[in-house]
C-alpha cells in the first residue's frame, strides 16, 4: 500500500527539492519496490492504486546525437518518431542506459523528469493534459510524485505532443 505525504521529508531527492523551492502542489506517493516487477511504471500504478494512464514514465532518447527526455503513460510505448518530430529531429533512438543515469543523476526505474543533474529537452506526453493530476518518478525506485500536468511542463519547460502509442 503506498504512503502519502505533502510534508518534504527530510534529505528529499533533487526532485522533490526542486518542487518545494518551485512553490508548486504535490503529493509524495512512497511504495516498497519490488526488484522482481518486470515493470516499474506498472509496478508504481498497482501499488498506488492508480490508473496506468495517469502514471508516466521518463525515457531518455538520443535524438541526432542530443539527449531529450521523453514523458509517457507507462500503460502504452514511446512512439520515437514522433518524439523526434516533437522537437524537429530526424532520428531518435533510446539512450545508453548508462548515459542516461550519469547524464540526469538517477538510477533506471526511477528516473526522474525534475530535478535532473542536467537539464534536457522533455517532452510530455499528450495526454497528460487530459488528467488533473499525473504521477511521476520522484527520483528512486518506490517513490512519485503526484503533480498537475501544467506544473510539470512549465518546471521542465516540456513540449506536449501526442508522442505515446497503446
Amino acid at each position: 500500500m503506498a504512503k502519502k505525504s505533502k510534508k518534504q521529508q527530510p534529505g528529499g531527492t533533487p526532485a522533490t527539492v526542486a518542487l518545494t523551492a518551485a512553490g508548486v502542489e504535490f503529493t509524495v506517493h512512497s511504495y516498497d519496490h519490488d526488484p522482481a516487477h518486470p515493470s516499474y511504471g506498472e509496478e508504481a500504478a498497482e501499488a498506488m492504486g492508480v490508473s496506468p494512464d495517469r502514471v508516466f514514465k521518463t525515457l531518455v532518447a538520443d535524438i541526432d546525437g542530443a539527449l531529450t527526455v521523453a514523458v509517457v503513460p507507462v500503460a502504452g510505448q514511446l512512439d520515437l518518431k514522433a518524439l523526434a518530430a516533437a522537437v524537429g529531429g530526424k532520428r531518435a533512438t533510446m539512450a545508453d542506459p548508462t548515459l542516461a543515469e550519469r547524464t540526469t543523476g538517477y538510477v533506471r526505474g526511477g528516473i526522474s523528469p525534475l530535478g535532473q543533474r542536467k537539464k534536457l529537452p522533455t517532452v510530455l506526453d499528450a495526454s497528460a493534459s487530459s488528467h488533473p493530476t499525473i504521477c511521476v518518478s520522484a527520483g528512486r525506485r518506490g517513490l512519485e510524485v503526484e503533480l498537475s500536468p501544467e506544473d510539470l511542463q512549465k518546471l521542465t519547460e516540456a513540449v506536449l505532443a501526442p508522442i505515446g502509442r497503446p
